[in-house]
Protein backbone atom coordinates (compact mmCIF):
# COMPACT_ATOMS: atom_id res chain seq x y z
CA UNK A 1 0.00 0.00 0.00
CA UNK A 2 1.32 3.44 -0.87
CA UNK A 3 2.05 5.99 1.83
CA UNK A 4 -1.03 8.05 2.76
CA UNK A 5 -1.56 11.25 4.72
CA UNK A 6 0.91 12.20 7.49
CA UNK A 7 1.90 15.49 5.81
CA UNK A 8 1.60 17.43 9.07
CA UNK A 9 3.59 14.85 11.00
CA UNK A 10 6.35 14.77 8.38
CA UNK A 11 6.56 18.58 8.36
CA UNK A 12 6.84 18.63 12.16
CA UNK A 13 9.60 15.98 12.17
CA UNK A 14 11.52 17.79 9.42
CA UNK A 15 11.32 21.07 11.34
CA UNK A 16 12.76 19.38 14.44
CA UNK A 17 15.51 17.83 12.31
CA UNK A 18 16.51 21.28 11.05
CA UNK A 19 16.64 22.58 14.62
CA UNK A 20 18.89 19.68 15.61
CA UNK A 21 21.57 20.89 13.21
CA UNK A 22 22.31 23.73 15.62
CA UNK A 23 21.25 22.16 18.95
CA UNK A 24 20.42 18.58 19.95
CA UNK A 25 16.73 17.63 19.84
CA UNK A 26 14.96 14.76 21.63
CA UNK A 27 11.52 13.82 20.27
CA UNK A 28 9.38 11.08 21.73
CA UNK A 29 6.82 9.48 19.45
CA UNK A 30 3.93 7.47 20.86
CA UNK A 31 1.11 5.59 19.18
CA UNK A 32 -0.60 2.23 19.46
CA UNK A 33 0.91 -0.77 17.70
CA UNK A 34 0.18 -1.05 13.95
CA UNK A 35 -0.51 2.68 13.65
CA UNK A 36 2.47 3.29 11.33
CA UNK A 37 5.14 4.91 13.56
CA UNK A 38 8.08 3.02 12.10
CA UNK A 39 6.93 3.53 8.50
CA UNK A 40 6.56 7.27 9.13
CA UNK A 41 9.99 7.65 10.76
CA UNK A 42 11.89 5.54 8.22
CA UNK A 43 10.19 7.31 5.32
CA UNK A 44 11.00 10.73 6.77
CA UNK A 45 14.60 9.83 7.65
CA UNK A 46 15.72 7.03 5.27
CA UNK A 47 19.40 7.51 6.17
CA UNK A 48 18.89 7.58 9.93
CA UNK A 49 20.49 5.19 12.39
CA UNK A 50 17.72 2.79 13.35
CA UNK A 51 17.91 0.87 16.63
CA UNK A 52 15.16 -1.59 17.55
CA UNK A 53 14.91 -2.38 21.27
CA UNK A 54 14.13 -6.07 20.93
CA UNK A 55 13.62 -8.28 23.97
CA UNK A 56 17.10 -9.80 24.06
CA UNK A 57 20.31 -9.34 26.04
CA UNK A 58 21.93 -5.92 26.08
CA UNK A 59 25.16 -7.42 24.72
CA UNK A 60 23.44 -8.83 21.63
CA UNK A 61 21.59 -5.56 21.04
CA UNK A 62 24.86 -3.66 21.22
CA UNK A 63 26.38 -5.90 18.56
CA UNK A 64 23.49 -5.05 16.24
CA UNK A 65 23.72 -1.35 17.01
CA UNK A 66 27.47 -1.24 16.34
CA UNK A 67 26.94 -2.87 12.93
CA UNK A 68 24.25 -0.27 12.13
CA UNK A 69 26.54 2.61 13.17
CA UNK A 70 29.42 1.38 11.04
CA UNK A 71 27.18 0.75 8.04
CA UNK A 72 25.20 3.97 8.13
CA UNK A 73 27.84 6.43 9.34
CA UNK A 74 30.86 4.88 7.62
CA UNK A 75 32.97 4.79 10.77
CA UNK A 76 35.10 2.00 12.22
CA UNK A 77 34.62 1.17 15.88
CA UNK A 78 37.58 -0.46 17.61
CA UNK A 79 37.32 -2.38 20.83
CA UNK A 80 34.17 -3.71 22.44
CA UNK A 81 31.03 -1.90 23.49
CA UNK A 82 28.83 -4.23 25.47
CA UNK A 83 26.53 -1.68 27.11
CA UNK A 84 24.10 0.79 25.61
CA UNK A 85 25.65 3.43 27.87
CA UNK A 86 28.93 3.09 25.96
CA UNK A 87 27.20 3.27 22.58
CA UNK A 88 25.11 6.31 23.49
CA UNK A 89 28.13 8.11 24.91
CA UNK A 90 30.06 7.35 21.69
CA UNK A 91 27.23 8.70 19.50
CA UNK A 92 26.77 11.84 21.58
CA UNK A 93 30.49 12.49 21.31
CA UNK A 94 30.43 11.83 17.56
CA UNK A 95 27.47 14.18 17.12
CA UNK A 96 29.56 17.12 18.26
CA UNK A 97 31.29 17.08 14.87
CA UNK A 98 28.62 15.66 12.55
CA UNK A 99 24.86 15.77 12.33
CA UNK A 100 22.72 12.61 12.14
CA UNK A 101 19.32 11.25 13.16
CA UNK A 102 19.07 8.37 15.63
CA UNK A 103 15.75 6.48 15.89
CA UNK A 104 15.25 4.08 18.81
CA UNK A 105 12.11 2.02 18.23
CA UNK A 106 10.09 0.34 21.02
CA UNK A 107 12.08 2.47 23.43
CA UNK A 108 10.02 1.35 26.42
CA UNK A 109 11.51 -2.15 26.12
CA UNK A 110 14.72 -0.94 27.76
CA UNK A 111 12.75 -1.16 31.02
CA UNK A 112 12.93 -4.94 30.81
CA UNK A 113 16.39 -5.11 29.20
CA UNK A 114 18.20 -2.77 31.59
CA UNK A 115 16.24 -0.01 33.40
CA UNK A 116 19.45 1.89 34.23
CA UNK A 117 19.73 2.79 30.54
CA UNK A 118 17.36 5.72 31.10
CA UNK A 119 19.42 7.29 33.88
CA UNK A 120 22.61 6.66 31.88
CA UNK A 121 21.08 8.45 28.90
CA UNK A 122 19.92 11.34 31.05
CA UNK A 123 23.40 11.85 32.48
CA UNK A 124 25.12 11.71 29.08
CA UNK A 125 22.45 13.89 27.44
CA UNK A 126 22.69 16.60 30.08
CA UNK A 127 26.47 16.73 29.78
CA UNK A 128 26.72 16.80 25.99
CA UNK A 129 23.49 18.14 24.49
CA UNK A 130 24.74 21.73 24.26
CA UNK A 131 27.53 20.71 21.87
CA UNK A 132 25.60 17.97 20.06
CA UNK A 133 23.90 18.02 16.65
CA UNK A 134 21.93 14.80 17.09
CA UNK A 135 18.28 14.44 16.14
CA UNK A 136 17.22 11.80 18.68
CA UNK A 137 13.81 10.17 18.13
CA UNK A 138 12.50 7.75 20.75
CA UNK A 139 9.45 5.80 19.62
CA UNK A 140 7.22 3.45 21.60
CA UNK A 141 3.88 1.68 21.40
CA UNK A 142 3.13 0.93 25.06
CA UNK A 143 1.30 4.14 25.89
CA UNK A 144 1.46 3.88 29.67
CA UNK A 145 5.19 3.15 29.78
CA UNK A 146 6.14 5.87 27.29
CA UNK A 147 4.18 8.45 29.26
CA UNK A 148 5.80 7.25 32.48
CA UNK A 149 9.30 7.54 31.00
CA UNK A 150 8.85 11.09 29.72
CA UNK A 151 6.07 12.67 31.78
CA UNK A 152 6.56 11.27 35.29
CA UNK A 153 8.60 13.77 37.30
CA UNK A 154 10.33 10.92 39.17
CA UNK A 155 11.79 9.40 35.98
CA UNK A 156 15.30 10.32 34.68
CA UNK A 157 14.18 11.53 31.24
CA UNK A 158 11.37 13.74 32.56
CA UNK A 159 11.64 17.20 31.01
CA UNK A 160 14.37 16.19 28.53
CA UNK A 161 12.20 15.78 25.43
CA UNK A 162 12.05 18.87 23.24
CA UNK A 163 9.09 17.64 21.17
CA UNK A 164 6.31 15.07 21.30
CA UNK A 165 4.34 13.41 18.52
CA UNK A 166 1.24 11.32 19.21
CA UNK A 167 0.54 9.44 16.00
CA UNK A 168 -3.14 8.71 15.47
CA UNK A 169 -5.22 6.64 13.08
CA UNK A 170 -6.12 7.74 9.55
CA UNK A 171 -9.02 10.17 9.49
CA UNK A 172 -12.22 9.51 7.57
CA UNK A 173 -11.10 11.55 4.55
CA UNK A 174 -7.98 9.41 4.21
CA UNK A 175 -10.08 6.24 4.39
CA UNK A 176 -12.17 7.58 1.51
CA UNK A 177 -9.01 8.26 -0.50
CA UNK A 178 -7.68 4.74 0.13
CA UNK A 179 -10.97 3.11 -0.85
CA UNK A 180 -11.13 5.25 -3.99
CA UNK A 181 -7.71 3.97 -5.04
CA UNK A 182 -8.51 0.30 -4.44
CA UNK A 183 -12.21 0.23 -5.31
CA UNK A 184 -13.32 3.37 -7.18
CA UNK A 185 -16.96 2.24 -7.09
CA UNK A 186 -17.01 1.65 -3.32
CA UNK A 187 -20.31 2.13 -1.50
CA UNK A 188 -21.05 4.02 1.71
CA UNK A 189 -21.59 0.63 3.33
CA UNK A 190 -18.02 -0.31 2.35
CA UNK A 191 -16.72 2.90 3.91
CA UNK A 192 -18.59 2.24 7.14
CA UNK A 193 -17.23 -1.32 7.26
CA UNK A 194 -13.62 -0.17 6.77
CA UNK A 195 -14.03 2.44 9.51
CA UNK A 196 -15.77 -0.03 11.84
CA UNK A 197 -13.25 -2.85 11.54
CA UNK A 198 -10.00 -0.85 11.32
CA UNK A 199 -10.68 2.50 12.94
CA UNK A 200 -8.15 3.88 10.46
CA UNK A 201 -5.22 1.88 11.90
CA UNK A 202 -2.72 1.77 9.04
CA UNK A 203 -1.68 -1.90 9.28
CA UNK A 204 -5.26 -3.19 9.38
CA UNK A 205 -6.22 -1.04 6.39
CA UNK A 206 -3.17 -2.31 4.51
CA UNK A 207 -4.01 -5.96 5.25
CA UNK A 208 -7.60 -5.60 4.02
CA UNK A 209 -6.63 -3.66 0.89
CA UNK A 210 -3.93 -6.23 0.06
CA UNK A 211 -6.48 -9.02 0.48
CA UNK A 212 -8.87 -7.13 -1.85
CA UNK A 213 -11.75 -7.30 0.63
CA UNK A 214 -13.99 -4.26 0.82
CA UNK A 215 -17.57 -5.12 1.84
CA UNK A 216 -18.41 -6.04 5.41
CA UNK A 217 -19.07 -9.73 4.82
CA UNK A 218 -15.77 -10.20 2.96
CA UNK A 219 -13.94 -8.37 5.74
CA UNK A 220 -15.56 -10.61 8.36
CA UNK A 221 -14.43 -13.67 6.38
CA UNK A 222 -10.87 -12.31 6.27
CA UNK A 223 -10.81 -11.54 10.00
CA UNK A 224 -12.12 -15.02 10.83
CA UNK A 225 -9.84 -16.87 8.42
CA UNK A 226 -7.40 -19.47 9.72
CA UNK A 227 -4.15 -17.95 11.05
CA UNK A 228 -5.64 -14.45 10.79
CA UNK A 229 -3.57 -11.76 12.51
CA UNK A 230 -6.79 -10.21 13.80
CA UNK A 231 -7.83 -13.08 16.07
CA UNK A 232 -5.11 -12.57 18.72
CA UNK A 233 -4.53 -8.92 17.99
CA UNK A 234 -6.28 -7.45 21.03
CA UNK A 235 -4.27 -9.63 23.38
CA UNK A 236 -1.02 -8.95 21.52
CA UNK A 237 -1.53 -5.20 21.72
CA UNK A 238 -2.63 -4.98 25.36
CA UNK A 239 -0.89 -7.75 27.26
CA UNK A 240 2.25 -5.63 27.80
CA UNK A 241 0.12 -2.70 28.93
CA UNK A 242 -1.88 -4.61 31.52
CA UNK A 243 0.54 -7.25 32.80
CA UNK A 244 -0.79 -9.77 35.31
CA UNK A 245 -4.07 -7.85 35.80
CA UNK A 246 -5.08 -8.21 32.17
CA UNK A 247 -8.04 -10.48 33.04
CA UNK A 248 -9.88 -7.75 34.96
CA UNK A 249 -9.14 -5.15 32.30
CA UNK A 250 -10.28 -7.45 29.51
CA UNK A 251 -13.53 -8.16 31.37
CA UNK A 252 -14.23 -4.44 31.75
CA UNK A 253 -13.48 -3.71 28.09
CA UNK A 254 -15.71 -6.59 27.00
CA UNK A 255 -18.62 -5.16 29.00
CA UNK A 256 -18.11 -1.65 27.60
CA UNK A 257 -17.95 -3.03 24.05
CA UNK A 258 -21.21 -4.92 24.75
CA UNK A 259 -22.99 -1.66 25.73
CA UNK A 260 -22.67 -2.15 29.50
CA UNK A 261 -21.22 1.33 29.72
CA UNK A 262 -21.95 2.54 33.27
CA UNK A 263 -19.80 1.74 36.28
CA UNK A 264 -22.84 0.54 38.23
CA UNK A 265 -23.75 -1.99 35.53
CA UNK A 266 -20.20 -3.31 35.33
CA UNK A 267 -19.73 -3.58 39.10
CA UNK A 268 -23.01 -5.49 39.45
CA UNK A 269 -21.82 -8.02 36.86
CA UNK A 270 -18.19 -8.38 38.02
CA UNK A 271 -18.85 -7.94 41.77
CA UNK A 272 -15.70 -5.87 42.35
CA UNK A 273 -14.92 -2.19 42.83
CA UNK A 274 -13.83 -0.87 39.44
CA UNK A 275 -12.84 2.68 40.32
CA UNK A 276 -9.09 2.13 40.08
CA UNK A 277 -9.31 -0.03 36.96
CA UNK A 278 -11.48 2.48 35.09
CA UNK A 279 -9.23 5.35 36.11
CA UNK A 280 -6.14 3.57 34.80
CA UNK A 281 -7.87 2.55 31.57
CA UNK A 282 -8.73 6.20 30.98
CA UNK A 283 -5.71 8.09 32.28
CA UNK A 284 -2.76 5.68 32.19
CA UNK A 285 -3.60 3.59 29.13
CA UNK A 286 -5.72 6.07 27.16
CA UNK A 287 -8.08 3.30 26.05
CA UNK A 288 -11.44 4.57 27.26
CA UNK A 289 -13.17 7.91 27.59
CA UNK A 290 -15.64 8.99 30.23
CA UNK A 291 -18.75 10.49 28.62
CA UNK A 292 -21.22 12.76 30.38
CA UNK A 293 -24.17 14.53 28.80
CA UNK A 294 -22.93 17.63 27.03
CA UNK A 295 -23.10 20.63 29.41
CA UNK A 296 -23.14 18.34 32.46
CA UNK A 297 -20.85 19.31 35.33
CA UNK A 298 -17.59 17.35 35.75
CA UNK A 299 -18.98 16.03 39.05
CA UNK A 300 -22.11 14.61 37.41
CA UNK A 301 -22.58 10.90 38.08
CA UNK A 302 -24.38 10.42 34.78
CA UNK A 303 -21.38 8.77 33.12
CA UNK A 304 -21.03 6.31 30.27
CA UNK A 305 -17.71 4.85 29.13
CA UNK A 306 -16.60 4.12 25.59
CA UNK A 307 -13.58 2.36 24.06
CA UNK A 308 -11.71 4.87 21.91
CA UNK A 309 -10.27 2.40 19.41
CA UNK A 310 -12.74 1.02 16.85
CA UNK A 311 -10.86 -2.20 16.21
CA UNK A 312 -10.47 -2.97 19.92
CA UNK A 313 -14.15 -2.21 20.44
CA UNK A 314 -14.98 -4.78 17.76
CA UNK A 315 -12.41 -7.29 19.08
CA UNK A 316 -13.78 -7.20 22.63
CA UNK A 317 -17.40 -7.21 21.44
CA UNK A 318 -17.06 -10.27 19.23
CA UNK A 319 -13.65 -11.97 19.27
CA UNK A 320 -12.77 -11.96 22.97
CA UNK A 321 -16.36 -12.29 24.16
CA UNK A 322 -16.74 -15.45 22.08
CA UNK A 323 -13.16 -16.68 22.54
CA UNK A 324 -14.45 -20.24 23.07
CA UNK A 325 -15.66 -20.26 19.47
CA UNK A 326 -12.31 -18.86 18.32
CA UNK A 327 -10.33 -21.50 20.23
CA UNK A 328 -12.42 -24.32 18.76
CA UNK A 329 -12.24 -22.66 15.33
CA UNK A 330 -16.03 -22.48 15.14
CA UNK A 331 -15.75 -19.55 12.77
CA UNK A 332 -19.07 -20.22 11.06
CA UNK A 333 -20.85 -19.86 14.40
CA UNK A 334 -19.01 -16.64 15.18
CA UNK A 335 -19.69 -15.24 11.73
CA UNK A 336 -23.42 -15.86 12.23
CA UNK A 337 -23.32 -13.87 15.49
CA UNK A 338 -21.47 -10.95 13.88
CA UNK A 339 -23.83 -10.86 10.90
CA UNK A 340 -26.85 -11.07 13.23
CA UNK A 341 -25.69 -8.05 15.24
CA UNK A 342 -23.99 -6.11 12.45
CA UNK A 343 -26.74 -3.62 11.63
CA UNK A 344 -27.28 -2.63 15.27
CA UNK A 345 -23.55 -2.52 16.01
CA UNK A 346 -22.66 -0.57 12.86
CA UNK A 347 -25.32 1.98 13.75
CA UNK A 348 -23.44 2.72 16.98
CA UNK A 349 -20.16 3.09 15.08
CA UNK A 350 -21.90 5.31 12.51
CA UNK A 351 -22.64 7.79 15.30
CA UNK A 352 -18.94 7.80 16.19
CA UNK A 353 -18.10 8.39 12.51
CA UNK A 354 -20.27 11.48 12.32
CA UNK A 355 -18.95 12.92 15.58
CA UNK A 356 -15.43 12.63 14.20
CA UNK A 357 -16.46 14.06 10.84
CA UNK A 358 -18.35 17.04 12.30
CA UNK A 359 -15.54 17.79 14.76
CA UNK A 360 -13.08 17.97 11.87
CA UNK A 361 -15.25 19.96 9.47
CA UNK A 362 -16.93 22.46 11.82
CA UNK A 363 -15.52 25.24 13.98
CA UNK A 364 -16.62 23.99 17.42
CA UNK A 365 -16.06 24.70 21.07
CA UNK A 366 -17.27 21.21 22.03
CA UNK A 367 -19.24 18.22 20.81
CA UNK A 368 -20.96 15.34 22.58
CA UNK A 369 -24.23 13.54 23.21
CA UNK A 370 -27.14 14.53 25.41
CA UNK A 371 -29.47 12.63 27.67
CA UNK A 372 -31.54 13.43 30.70
CA UNK A 373 -32.19 11.49 33.91
CA UNK A 374 -33.22 7.90 33.21
CA UNK A 375 -31.76 8.17 29.70
CA UNK A 376 -34.74 10.28 28.65
CA UNK A 377 -34.57 12.55 25.58
CA UNK A 378 -31.35 11.01 24.23
CA UNK A 379 -29.77 13.00 21.40
CA UNK A 380 -26.92 11.43 19.44
CA UNK A 381 -24.92 14.56 18.59
CA UNK A 382 -24.87 18.09 19.94
CA UNK A 383 -22.10 20.21 18.39
CA UNK A 384 -21.64 23.72 19.76
CA UNK A 385 -19.88 26.91 18.74
CA UNK A 386 -20.18 29.11 21.83
CA UNK A 387 -18.57 32.16 20.19
CA UNK A 388 -21.01 32.31 17.27
CA UNK A 389 -23.95 30.99 19.33
CA UNK A 390 -24.54 28.20 16.87
CA UNK A 391 -25.27 24.50 17.41
CA UNK A 392 -25.89 21.37 15.37
CA UNK A 393 -28.35 18.87 16.84
CA UNK A 394 -28.33 15.56 14.99
CA UNK A 395 -29.97 12.16 15.02
CA UNK A 396 -27.95 9.27 13.55
CA UNK A 397 -29.43 6.09 12.12
CA UNK A 398 -28.37 3.76 9.34
CA UNK A 399 -31.51 4.54 7.34
CA UNK A 400 -32.69 8.13 6.88
CA UNK A 401 -36.37 7.17 6.74
CA UNK A 402 -36.16 6.10 10.39
CA UNK A 403 -35.27 9.63 11.54
CA UNK A 404 -37.92 12.12 12.61
CA UNK A 405 -36.70 15.70 12.86
CA UNK A 406 -39.94 16.63 14.62
CA UNK A 407 -39.17 14.10 17.35
CA UNK A 408 -35.59 15.38 17.52
CA UNK A 409 -36.81 18.95 18.02
CA UNK A 410 -39.08 17.80 20.84
CA UNK A 411 -36.21 16.00 22.58
CA UNK A 412 -34.13 19.19 22.37
CA UNK A 413 -36.71 21.49 24.02
CA UNK A 414 -35.03 21.52 27.43
CA UNK A 415 -31.66 22.30 25.84
CA UNK A 416 -33.15 25.26 23.98
CA UNK A 417 -34.63 26.62 27.21
CA UNK A 418 -31.34 26.40 29.08
CA UNK A 419 -27.81 25.98 27.67
CA UNK A 420 -28.75 26.72 24.05
CA UNK A 421 -31.16 29.59 24.67
CA UNK A 422 -30.65 32.21 21.97
CA UNK A 423 -28.56 29.88 19.77
CA UNK A 424 -29.11 29.38 16.06
CA UNK A 425 -29.90 25.66 15.73
CA UNK A 426 -29.39 23.40 12.72
CA UNK A 427 -31.16 20.05 12.97
CA UNK A 428 -29.65 17.20 10.97
CA UNK A 429 -30.74 13.71 10.00
CA UNK A 430 -27.55 11.72 9.45
CA UNK A 431 -27.53 8.28 7.83
CA UNK A 432 -25.18 6.20 5.72
CA UNK A 433 -26.16 8.41 2.77
CA UNK A 434 -24.47 11.41 4.38
CA UNK A 435 -21.10 9.71 4.93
Amino acid sequence: MKFYNREKEIAMLQKVEQQSRSSAQMTFVVGRRRIGKTALLVRTFPDALYFFAAKKSETLLCEEYISEIQRKLGVTIYGEMKTFKDIFAYLMDLSQNRHFTLIIDEFQEFLSINPSIYSDMQHIWDLQKEKSQVNLILSGSVYSLMNKIFENSKEPLFGRATARLHLKAFDTQTLKEILSDYKPDYTKEDLLALYLFTGGVAKYVELLMSAQVFDYESIINEILSENSLFLDEGKNILIDEFGKDYGNYFSILTLIASSKTSRVEMEEILSINLGGFLDRLENDFGLITKNRPIFAKPTSRSVKYKINDNFLNFWFRFIYKYRGAVETESFGYLKDIILRDYKTYSGIILERYFKTKIAKEENLSHIGSYWESGNENEIDIVAVNEYEKFAIIAEVKRQSDRISLTLLQNKAKNLLRSELAGYKIEYKALSINEM
